[in-house]
């Protein structure tokens, strides 16, 4: 008769252990999952700062290249052409269309707002950012307004005459899901 007791409880400890294990392997993968984008952007701005010396590609089945260095919030980060999401897993992108960096109109950067646009939660009316050329033109803005606004707000990459950068991201910064309806600007005057 002991031995029918025991075989249940027995067979209770090992479900509770294996769902135990299945848990901790299931949480370590979500964890996991959400470290990668960051090792990734981090790896990729190494891969990109090289890149930028070297006047090579950064790596070899890359699709983009370098338009600019940005420093804004403490943090200098290398800015890839086109602003696809393929492009902006590795880094900032520019906006096609907009004034490229050092040239006159509005630049249009955007980024992710939890990788290299986290910065722009900080940012104040009145701070410097700083856009570098690819030809090593130091060009300095002027931050001039933040605001949230609607994902579909196109307006915000055209070119009204005035010599500007404008950053964009996702908003809010400490959303779960990623993309959403709201977007962060960040508008600076060239100096």
């Amino acid at each position: 008769m002991s031995t029918i007791v025991l075989e249940p409880r027995m067979d209770s400890r090992r479900h509770v252990r294996l769902a135990t294990v299945l848990l901790f392997v299931a949480g370590m993968t979500v964890v996991a999952q959400g470290a990668w984008i960051h090792v990734k952007a981090s790896l990729a701005q190494l891969l990109l700062e090289m890149s930028w010396r070297t006047s090579v590609r950064p790596w070899p089945w890359a699709d983009t290249h370098a338009v600019a260095k940005l420093e804004v919030g403490g943090r200098t980060t290398i800015v890839l052409a086109g602003a696809s999401g393929r492009t902006m897993a590795f880094g900032p992108g520019h906006v096609d269309g907009t004034a490229l960096p050092g040239q006159h109109g509005n630049c249009v950067i955007t980024a992710h707002r939890d990788t290299h646009f986290a910065a722009l939660r900080n940012v104040v009316v009145g701070e410097r950012i700083v856009l570098r050329s690819t030809g090593g033109k130091r060009i300095e803005y002027e931050v001039t307004e933040t605001k949230v606004v609607g994902k579909n707000e196109t307006w915000l990459l055209e070119d009204d005459g005035v010599d500007k950068l404008t950053l964009i991201t996702c908003y809010p910064f400490d959303a779960v899901l990623p993309g959403g309806p709201l977007r962060y600007v960040v508008i600076a005057a060239r100096v």
